[in-house]
C-alpha cells in the first residue's frame, strides 16, 4: 500500500448523498480482472447514459476533473455492500482522498486499508468546500494526514480526526497485517518470555 502523508491535488465536487458501492462499481463489473481498465468502471452507470455515451451532466465528465485526486460529497458516502472493489476502483481511477460528512462502516475500513483517504468533516463544511469548488472548477485542495487538516483555496483550514493507530498505518502505507510485522520482534520477545516462565506448556 502506498503510504499516504499529504496529497494536493484537483477536487471533484460530487453533490450526492448516500452514494453506494453499487454506484460506485456496478455489480456486473465485479467478476472483471483488476486490470488497467478497472478503474474506468467508477460511476459507470452514472457516467454514462443507456447507449454508452458519456453523460455532460455528470461532474467526472467534465475536462477539468479528468486528473482529479480528492472527491468532495455527500452524507454517507460508499454505504451498500461490503464489496472492497468499491474502493479499488476508486484507486485505480486516480483517487487517493474521498472527503465526506460520514461514511458507510466497512467502505470506511476498506478504505484505510487500501491507502484511500476518508476524511470526515461536518457537512456544513462539506457544503461549503463543494461550493467553493463549484465556483473554482478544477482548483486544488490538500489533504494533510500528518497535520490532519484540509486546506483549500479559500483559506480555511479545516481539521479532521483519525483512529491514531489507523494514521500510523496510513502514513507508514502499511495494512494490518504490514503494522503487526513491524512488532514482530517484540512479539517474539514477549512468546520466549513467556514459554520460559511456563515450561510445562512445552511438555
Amino acid at each position: 500500500m502506498q503510504p499516504f502523508t499529504t496529497l494536493t491535488a484537483v477536487a471533484a465536487p460530487l453533490d450526492i448523498t448516500n452514494v453506494n458501492t453499487d454506484m460506485l462499481i456496478p455489480a456486473r463489473f465485479l467478476r472483471k480482472p483488476r486490470d488497467e481498465r478497472y478503474g474506468t468502471y467508477l460511476f459507470h452507470d452514472l457516467r454514462h447514459d443507456e447507449d454508452g455515451r458519456l453523460r455532460d451532466s455528470f461532474v467526472l465528465n467534465e475536462a477539468v476533473y479528468q486528473d482529479a485526486k480528492i472527491l468532495v460529497a455527500g452524507a454517507n458516502f460508499g454505504c451498500g455492500s461490503s464489496r472492497e472493489s468499491a474502493v479499488y476502483v476508486l484507486l485505480d481511477s486516480g483517487f487517493r482522498c474521498v472527503i465526506a460528512p460520514s461514511f458507510g462502516d466497512i467502505f470506511f475500513g476498506n478504505a484505510l486499508q487500501n491507502g484511500v483517504l476518508p476524511v470526515v468533516l461536518p457537512e456544513a463544511e462539506c457544503i461549503e468546500l463543494r461550493a467553493w469548488l463549484d465556483a473554482n472548477p478544477g482548483a486544488t485542495i490538500t489533504a494533510d494526514l500528518q497535520a490532519q487538516t484540509v486546506v483549500a483555496g479559500d483559506g480555511k483550514v479545516r481539521r479532521f480526526a483519525l483512529d491514531p493507530l489507523r494514521r500510523e498505518r496510513m502514513l507508514k502505507g502499511l495494512d494490518e497485517i504490514g503494522l503487526t510485522l513491524t512488532r514482530l520482534p517484540a512479539i517474539e520477545s514477549f512468546e520466549q518470555h513467556y514459554a520460559a516462565a511456563r515450561p510445562w506448556l512445552d511438555r
